[in-house]
């Protein structure tokens, strides 16, 4: 008997929104929950910030301005499976919110 060692899939997820993003995860963990697979972490990624500096004024007063951030919050899931679940197919259909930027990696 052939012994079959476990597959890993990564997923990474980002968004601008950290409630869709773990809204996510908790829906990528019950689609794992429901096939068998016991062994999916999530680790959370530091979140970078952008700041823009813009004038209030086109003219004068260059002292005036205005700074907004957009922030992107990451997250990544690592799942352990063995091969005979096709968890792929399922990660590649799961309706995922809107503004979720996901990657899979196989390896």
């Amino acid at each position: 008997m052939e012994i079959k060692p476990n597959e890993k899939i990564r997923v990474r997820l980002e968004s601008f929104n950290h409630e869709l993003l773990n809204t996510s995860c908790q829906k990528i963990m019950e689609i794992t929950q429901n096939n068998n697979v016991d062994n999916v972490g999530v680790v959370s990624l530091p979140t970078d910030k952008r700041i823009y500096c813009v004038l209030r004024s086109p003219h004068v007063n260059k002292d005036s301005r205005e700074h907004f951030e957009i922030r992107t919050h990451k997250r990544i899931l690592e799942i352990s499976y063995d091969s005979s679940v096709n968890i792929f197919d399922l990660l590649v259909k799961s309706d995922l919110p809107p503004g979720v930027l996901y990657r899979i990696c196989l390896s």
